[in-house]
């Protein structure tokens, strides 16, 4: 079985974001750039299917600018991927544009799983995996903290607000990683170094012919308000006169 997983280049989670000066975004000019975390989990756990007898090879696709190919692809090759697939594109794509981009994909692949992060940590979308399922028609097993492979389907145990949920899904699949998962395996120099003879396909989005035009306009980005000092009191009587002039107490 061959597994598919989509990921996505992200600002690095130890970088802290920058608004441009003219507030059109956040500014991303000489900053550290990095694999989507949920993506290494996707990842991570694709290898550990293959590992185990249960996938024959893991795809990795990526959607973006070529540096792409060494800040994503590299390391997902290094952690055990076969292969990469870069659908190259300097503009910024929405959720459903890249949805309709990896139904293509799958289209042509033919996987019989697709594990990709539940969400990326740039615009917290959430929304790729769900319209990914959409538009193929395939069940879907959402914010996996456990996936167990058996017989003709997958078993995903999900987390829901009240607790966990097990869902059992007919192959082929779509299956969305959450924190609790994995722990997503170090690409180390040995294993870069052979990851560069992994082969790259290297595709851009008209090759697809999927309709990219963005359908929502940002119009202003700025920074969070600065959290300002907080205020000690000497007794509850002055805390409450305090949030009674902040109407907080009745």
């Amino acid at each position: 079985m061959k597994v598919l997983v989509p990921v996505k280049r992200v600002l690095d989670y130890n970088v802290k974001p920058r608004v441009k000066a003219d507030g059109t975004g956040v500014d991303l000019a000489n900053v550290k750039m990095s694999m989507n975390p949920f993506d290494e989990i996707a990842i991570e756990e694709a290898v550990r299917l293959k590992e185990k007898g249960a996938a024959t090879e893991v795809v990795v696709v990526t959607i973006g600018v070529a540096k792409a190919e060494t800040d994503v692809l590299l390391t997902a090759r290094a952690m055990g991927a076969d292969r990469g697939i870069l659908i190259q594109t300097d503009d910024e794509i929405e959720p459903l544009a890249v949805a309709k981009l990896l139904a293509k994909v799958a289209e042509e692949e033919q996987p019989g799983l697709i594990i990709l992060g539940k969400q990326a940590i740039d615009d917290d979308s959430n929304q790729t995996g769900q319209m990914l399922g959409a538009l193929l028609g395939w069940p879907q097993g959402t914010f996996a903290s456990k996936v167990e492979l058996g017989g003709k389907g997958v078993l995903v145990t999900r987390e829901v607000d009240g607790g966990l949920e097990t869902v059992d899904l007919k192959l082929p699949a779509i299956v969305t990683t959450d924190l609790r998962l994995n722990e997503p395996r170090y690409a180390t120099l040995p294993n870069i170094m052979k990851a560069k003879s992994k082969p790259v396909a290297k595709k851009t989005v008209a090759d697809y012919d999927v309709d990219v035009t963005p359908r929502l306009k940002t119009l202003k980005v700025v920074e969070p308000a600065k959290r300002t000092a907080g205020v000690k009191v000497g007794s509850v009587d002055e805390l409450v006169e305090k949030l009674k002039g902040l109407g907080v107490t009745k």
